[in-house]
């Protein structure tokens, strides 16, 4: 495979008249100046064994700049395919070779192959150009967080089953073919649905009790003949074309012991089951409760952001469980001295950051003035040299609400659409890339 495949541009590259016209060929101009970012993408798909040349190859340039014009847009695969066969600017954006559009499938298969820390390291080339421009400087920054969705629905013990039941047998029916139909079983996806319908439809704790010990029943029962199949397997003539099937089992297993137990620990025994050991989706595993605020229970992850007076995102965490506002307070400030290699001069964050602890150790580390929407107790003159101060602060850092609900809105920030951890990721990562560079694009002076 060679090194690296670009294709330069051409004077072909017209971008149409229009604002996102303008925008994209803006955009466009500054992946240009940082060519040495396509060795970064080229890497990742070589990670994942996606060709770059061929019939069905996708240059790293263009996996890169497909990925940004998706988030961009927010368009599916199929959409994005269609307007790239379309759109004369979305073509000369992505730099696609003459009469050659690629499919769905080819731009699912390298768009994904980027990994969260290229797009973070494209996030960072693209900080250190707005430093240059004295478009931010980082030292006046706001912190908030939110909650980016993960790919679910509502989950419930009863649904939850359910999924488990449909997913053993849709394997069990693979093992039959592999077995060549030397395996006993009985399909019980008929049985488990009216069982989780009824749990739904029924009214009082004591009354979903005994369907809820059918159904577990009915799971165990899959399972075992699941556990029977994957004996078998293992003495299959074949074990080679056995191999991705056993890996799927041994994937879903754990899980969906996981799911039988807890059901049983908070319906059939009354236990208080805590978030952090709660599975609550057999396909998006990595999915933590969060709860903020005491309002609506949402199911992802949490993030951490920073942003800068130009509204760009200057530092973005992904976290682990729902810690506190005011754990994540100091690791964030020290990220951000790591990367400007100083502190800012000024900073404000939401009310839930607040702490006496917080404001002394961001003192310490060389912040003169901190503003936190709430007070906490703390005093204003402990906090900023004036009222004055605190009150351009405060408003100052309501501006990062309107950040993240264009993240939301118009960059899919809201809910990612990708499967498992590692491509939330590079989804929430991508969404931000996305973000900064059109915005990057406004401002820069031309």
């Amino acid at each position: 495979m060679r090194q690296q495949r670009t294709v330069q541009a051409s004077l072909f590259d017209l971008f149409a008249d229009h604002e996102i016209g303008r925008e994209l060929k803006a955009m466009s101009q500054w992946l240009d100046e940082h060519r040495e970012l396509i060795g970064l993408v080229a890497e990742d798909l070589r990670r994942h064994g996606v060709k770059e040349t061929g019939r069905q190859g996708l240059p790293a340039e263009s996996a890169l700049r497909c990925g940004l014009l998706k988030q961009h847009r927010q368009l599916s695969y199929e959409e994005l395919a269609f307007h790239l066969e379309d759109s004369a600017s979305f073509r000369a954006f992505a730099r696609l070779a003459l009469s050659w559009t690629p499919k769905k499938s080819v731009l699912h298969q390298t768009i994904s192959a980027i990994r969260a820390e290229t797009w973070e390291t494209i996030n960072r080339t693209l900080l250190a150009s707005a430093g240059q421009a004295k478009v931010e400087t980082g030292k006046v920054v706001r912190l908030d967080s939110t909650v980016t969705a993960a790919l679910l629905h509502d989950p419930s013990d009863s649904s939850l089953l359910w999924d488990a039941v449909r997913v053993m047998v849709r394997l069990l029916r693979s093992a039959e073919a592999l077995i060549a139909g030397h395996l006993v079983w009985r399909d019980h996806r008929r049985a488990a649905k009216k069982r989780a319908r009824a749990i739904e439809y029924t009214r009082g704790r004591p009354n979903r009790v005994q369907p809820y010990r059918e159904l577990i029943k009915l799971t165990r029962a899959t399972l075992a003949y699941a556990d029977q199949a994957a004996t078998q397997l293992s003495h299959a003539p074949d074990p080679i074309a056995a191999a991705p099937w056993q890996a799927e089992f041994r994937h879903y297993r754990p899980l969906i012991e996981r799911i039988i137990g807890q059901t049983e620990r908070r319906v059939l025994h009354g236990e208080t089951v805590a978030a952090n050991e709660k599975i609550v989706s057999l396909f998006e595993p990595h999915a933590d409760i969060i709860v903020k605020g005491g309002r609506q229970v949402e199911y992802g992850h949490k993030l951490n952001l920073t942003t800068g007076r130009s509204g760009l995102i200057l530092d973005l965490v992904i976290e682990a469980g729902n810690p506190a506002d005011s754990e994540r307070f100091l690791p964030m400030l020290e990220r951000h001295i790591a990367f400007y290699g100083e502190a800012p001069r000024q900073a404000a964050a939401d009310g839930g950051y607040a702490s006496r602890l917080n404001l002394s150790q961001a003192k310490a580390l060389g912040v003169h003035d901190l503003a936190f929407h709430k007070k906490a107790g703390l005093r204003i003159k402990d906090m900023v040299k004036s009222n004055w101060v605190y009150r351009k602060l405060r408003n100052f850092r309501a501006g990062i609400e309107s950040d993240i609900s264009c993240l939301k809105r118009a960059f899919g920030l809201a809910r990612c659409a990708w499967r498992g951890l590692d491509h939330f990721k590079a989804y929430v990562w991508s969404s931000a890339v996305a973000y900064n560079l059109a915005l990057f694009a406004r401002l820069k002076p031309t």
